[in-house]
């Protein structure tokens, strides 16, 4: 097969190692799961592309918990991998695939849905690909490395008749659900002031991350789009500006992607709010400042555990496993062809702010998102 992918794929896939990590903007005060409760009689099965860490330990430890799909195939260039996951959750041969038979999957209908794990360059071609299959799609986040990429996604599901979510597993997460509620609802009046911010010290060896025909950007799009989702859907409405600055202490291990980014973005109504990013600073927090008192949660954005707090004390919310909740909820809206909360329309919003957030460190001026 033919491809325009800026690296070589192939050999980039024998050495892949996946490292953590119009209705996004509905209430947090529904419950866990958007849909209705599905009827019993079948589990959606769905296949993972890629499996590096993030497939390893948490997508398919999710999937032995989940109700309504399970881990039925996988996608993967490295043969030893194929091995070991067929042995270790009785995945039959015929439901393991590699990159160059992977638009065979088409004729299984054992396999519903596919769950794009892989890095951001390669998104936009699976994600196209799956649907051409005849699959729905799980696309991780960031969604894509533009906006424009987004576009193309949608509309490739579009013309296939196929359901698109992107991997934003906060939205099925109790604690950050209710900063949606009081956020959007206003429960302690209007938000004068929201800061948030994601991050953490870069420890490992230089990976797919760092290179940016691979990663599209370093912090900002792996640890930003946290922050950048909370900002949004606190507010509930869609930043119209932002303003933002790099910052970069490591040139060497940073030499094509950003380390810390600062941004401020400005919505409808005049409210300001700043954020950050970072591959080289420990932050995982949101803190908002409203009429009646100030709210948050720290730790926000990790895999729990997640803490939050308002004027009237702390959260008391339980501890749950995000992507069982995030998938069981899709399989669910696929089974009952109701729209997902998370659809791709939401993940190009937020590519939509990154794009503008580069152009503003590139020209030192306020953007228009």
């Amino acid at each position: 097969m033919k491809t325009s992918d800026p690296f070589n794929r192939r050999k980039f896939i024998k050495t892949l190692s996946y490292s953590a990590g119009t209705l996004a903007l509905m209430p947090a005060f529904q419950s866990l799961s958007a849909c209705a409760a599905t009827p019993q009689e079948k589990k959606l099965g769905i296949a993972l592309v890629g499996l590096g860490s993030y497939s390893t330990g948490l997508l398919a430890p999710a999937l032995q918990k989940t109700e309504h799909c399970y881990l039925a195939g996988i996608v993967t260039g490295t043969p030893a991998k194929a091995d070991t996951w067929s042995k270790k959750y009785y995945i039959s041969k015929s439901n393991i695939y590699n990159y160059d038979n992977f638009d065979s999957i088409k004729d299984n209908p054992a396999i519903d849905i596919i769950y794009v794990v892989l890095p951001i360059a390669m998104h936009k071609e699976f994600t196209i690909r799956a649907a051409k299959a005849g699959k729905h799609v799980i696309c991780e986040k960031p969604m894509a490395l533009n906006a424009a990429e987004c576009a193309e996604m949608i509309a490739a599901c579009t013309a296939a008749g196929k359901m698109l979510s992107i991997g934003y597993r906060l939205h099925f997460e109790p604690h950050n659900q209710e900063i949606m509620r009081i956020g959007q609802k206003q429960v302690y009046g209007k938000i004068k002031s929201l800061d948030t911010g994601n991050g953490y010290v870069w420890g490992g060896p230089p990976t797919w991350r760092l290179k940016k025909d691979m990663a599209g950007g370093g912090g900002l799009m792996d640890m930003g789009v946290y922050s950048i989702q909370a900002s949004r859907y606190t507010v509930g409405q869609e930043p119209l500006y932002v303003t933002a600055r790099e910052e970069k202490t490591n040139s060497d291990l940073f030499k094509e992607v950003d380390e810390t980014v600062y941004w401020e973005l400005e919505f409808p109504g005049g409210l300001k709010t700043t954020g950050r990013s970072s591959y080289n600073k420990s932050w995982g927090y949101l803190k908002a400042a409203a009429e009646k008192g100030e709210f948050g949660l720290e730790p926000a954005f990790g895999y729990g555990p997640i803490h939050g707090y308002t004027p009237d004390g702390k959260m008391d919310f339980p501890q749950v496993f995000h992507q069982v909740h995030q998938m069981d909820d899709f399989a669910q809206c696929v089974m009952l062809k109701r729209p997902t909360r998370v659809p791709g329309e939401e993940g190009m919003k937020d590519m939509k702010v990154i794009d503008a957030i580069y152009r503003s460190i590139a020209s030192g001026k306020r953007e228009k998102v």
